[in-house]
């Protein structure tokens, strides 16, 4: 029996799992697949960490681990969905709950000092930050839009709020001190083993990577972020704030980018408090408080009666310095709350949209200072934010698409970066040394900056260029690769790819490199016009371009289309870039209702059971990858995607419409009669009592509802929750 897997991951898409794939696993079943669930959510990453140590009925193997390595075999079949990629104040929440529920787990040590301490830091450092994604992304990244949710876009455009020609929004980054221009690159001639060394100015050394394997014509680069130009650029950008009267907000990726990101979040805490840190700093510091884990772990701790002169002190300054962005106005959560509430990804695409303007914390909307402190990327956002102020709103009835090939594959880029990655102790010289010891590339560092190398590896490269000009082919679309000539690292990428695509086919294609300020104008004339661009590169980017278009077009990223092509031959098939969606299962919680939209879900399975189709030489899977197609569509055209408000259609409801089309699709296709007569009975049956299974879900909701746990539900609760149909569960265990 073909195999393919479906994975447990966490918040909404895990709650909508529950609902979805029992109904994706009978249909499949089918066609001889088995459809199986992996565990790869965060608290089952925390339990797999430490099986050694729990009783055996606690245990739990490693699944991310065992994915990781399927994704090296052929026959890889993987639907991954999106999952935690926690904080520290995640992770410590759900390292609580699985403790309350009887996990023999130990705290996570912030300051470890024995030995175990220290292991026990590692295994939870493992599980922290996005620790899934690099593992089983063992390809490159193909993102696009279906047809068939483009074609809903343009006639069921979503809302765009207006742009004002005298927006006062704009990005503020470092113009000097940061990872940008502070890179050096260099090109391996040879495979060998490098390491990476810091030396201090007394001469002493400290090991910081010891082994780093490289192979001919993999790139390493090598940068810095100034802790004095970071701290200095930070107080520039809330002064600017204040004076100009305009929100002060702070974006960030310290989900992805774990060790430097909330780093970076700290220098903004103390830059946005100076008086406060300067007057109790040490106080402070012996609660265990650090600013880099945010206000919100900070107050958390002050609650006491001898805390109320530290209490004062950050009120005044909140007070005396500019408004700062919220989160949630109406609980007084800010932007520098948590580090991980807001992610550059996700909200600048939600600032542009909403006409440039963030929430303030008097609930009202207003012009924002963006600040993105390193400058790598920071300028693409600019250049979207002048044309809205010059073009106006984007128009979602009219704008092309923007599909996207990145370059990730085996950890490329910075998104590899955290274990090479390390703040530094005092003054000295950081080497990348050769296993001759020859030095590779230095940089010198002071206290407190943030030092960080990358690895981009020659074959993962050279299958995105590959990669880039198929898509260009098959699509007929012109092809544009960012690349930032002021960079070390993009000039060999640059000639890295010039030299793959000397050898390519590339007659009748439209193929250019662009730097991304000229990248961004270019796509965006053609966006406007209705013209596709397809997009090629590197991870960040990829990242970021993934969420900045989709929304603009689509009205989210979760619509995307997003497949792996695994080097080793197999498939990993994402299921949009949306998150999680926290807020989604707080209404669940307090409403019984899930808006979690399954359409990327129902994407990717899709082009799942085509990869099963064409592998294992299965028909019987492509006619079901048809057909889900065809439902999909339906379930567009027809209105049948979850609603916002209780009372309504929610995620559920959407799963049985769906299910309901797919069958009617099965029973009426002419491919395969097998099929058609399979399905015929159970479209009857489900037909005849849609309705009353519909009026069923809708009345359960209004009320609030216990999954006995958020990071590590009870299952039994969350089925009965998600599942609760006895007529729907009755009609399915009969298929």
């Amino acid at each position: 029996m073909v195999q393919m897997i479906y994975t447990y991951t966490d918040e909404a898409p895990m709650l909508a799992s529950a609902s979805f794939l029992p109904i994706a696993q009978a249909f499949v079943r089918t066609a001889g697949i088995d459809l199986v669930s992996r565990d790869i959510s965060l608290s089952g990453r925390i339990i797999a960490a430490f099986s050694d140590l729990l009783p055996t009925s606690l245990r739990q193997p490693d699944a991310l681990a065992d994915l990781g390595k399927l994704t090296l075999e052929p026959d890889a079949n993987i639907i991954k969905l999106p999952n935690i990629s926690a904080s520290l104040p995640q992770l410590q929440a759900a390292i609580a709950e699985l403790q309350n529920q009887g996990y023999p787990l130990p705290d996570y040590p912030l300051n470890p000092h024995t030995e175990a301490e220290r292991d026990v830091r590692v295994r939870y450092d493992s599980v922290k930050g996005s620790a899934v994604n690099p593992v089983l992304r063992e390809g490159n990244s193909d993102r696009r839009a279906p047809q068939a949710v483009k074609n809903y876009a343009r006639t069921h455009p979503h809302t765009m709020a207006p742009w004002s020609p005298q927006s006062r929004t704009r990005v503020a980054t470092m113009p000097r001190g940061d990872f940008k221009h502070n890179e050096v690159s260099a090109v391996a001639d040879r495979s060998t083993n490098a390491r990476i060394v810091f030396t201090r100015t007394d001469g002493s050394t400290q090991v910081i990577t010891p082994v780093i394997p490289l192979g001919s014509g993999d790139i390493v680069d090598a940068s810095t972020m100034e802790a004095h130009e970071l701290d200095m650029f930070l107080s520039g950008a809330i002064a600017a704030a204040k004076r100009e009267n305009l929100l002060f907000s702070l974006h960030l990726k310290a989900t992805m980018m774990k060790v430097s990101d909330p780093v970076i979040f700290g220098h903004a805490i103390r830059a946005f408090f100076p008086r406060t840190f300067a007057r109790f700093g040490q106080d402070l510091a012996r609660l265990g408080v650090s600013a880099d884990h945010g206000l919100g772990s900070i107050f958390a701790k002050i609650e006491g009666d001898d805390d109320a002169a530290v209490r004062s002190s950050f009120a005044s300054e909140l007070e005396s310095g500019p408004r700062l962005s919220m989160v949630n106005s109406d609980r007084g959560i800010t932007n520098l709350h948590v580090p991980s509430d807001v992610i550059v990804d996700a909200s600048m695409p939600a600032m542009i949209r909403n006409g440039g303007r963030l929430w303030g914390p008097d609930g009202e909307d207003d012009d924002t200072i963006a600040v993105i402190p390193d400058s790598s990327y920071a300028e693409i956002y600019q250049v979207v934010i002048d044309d809205c102020r010059q073009h106006g709103a984007f128009d979602p009835a009219t704008l092309g698409s923007v599909p996207n090939v990145g370059l990730m594959a085996q950890k490329a880029e910075e998104y590899g970066s955290h274990d090479k990655t390390f703040i530094a102790p005092s003054a000295g010289t950081v080497h990348i040394l050769l296993d001759d010891d020859t030095v590779l590339l230095e940089r010198p560092v002071n206290a407190g900056d943030i030092f960080r190398s990358c690895v981009t590896r020659k074959a993962p490269l050279d299958n995105w260029v590959e990669l880039a000009v198929e898509r260009a082919r098959l699509s007929k679309t012109p092809v544009v690769f960012w690349l930032d000539p002021e960079r070390a690292h993009d000039r060999a990428v640059r000639d890295a790819a010039q030299r793959r695509l000397s050898k390519l086919d590339t007659h009748n294609l439209d193929i250019s490199i662009l730097p991304p300020r000229d990248a961004t104008l270019y796509t965006l004339k053609r966006f406007r016009a209705g013209l596709d661009t397809i997009s090629a590169t590197g991870n960040v980017l990829r990242d970021y371009l993934t969420d900045l278009f989709p929304i603009m077009e689509l009205g989210t990223s979760a619509k995307m289309l997003s497949v792996v092509p695994l080097m080793a031959g197999g498939g990993l098939f994402e299921t949009g870039a949306g998150g999680s969606a926290p807020k989604l299962v707080e209404q669940l919680l307090s409403e019984n209702h899930l808006r979690w939209d399954s359409l990327g879900e129902f994407l990717a399975l899709a082009e799942s059971l085509r990869f099963a189709g064409r592998t294992s030489n299965n028909p019987q899977a492509t006619v079901l990858a048809n057909t889900l197609d065809t439902a999909t569509e339906h379930v567009l055209s027809n209105g049948r995607s979850p609603k916002r408000n209780a009372g309504e259609q929610d995620n559920r409801g959407s799963h049985i419409w769906l299910a309901l089309y797919w069958a009617q699709a099965l029973r009426d296709q002419t491919d395969d009669p097998e099929l058609s007569a399979r399905f015929a009975a159970f479209a009857q049956e489900l037909e005849h009592n849609i309705g009353s299974i519909q009026d069923e879900l809708v009345a359960l909701q209004g009320t609030p509802v216990d999954l006995k746990g958020y990071y590590h539900p009870d299952p039994v609760s969350v089925q009965a929750i998600m599942c609760p149909s006895a007529s729907f569960n009755h009609i399915l265990h009969n298929l």
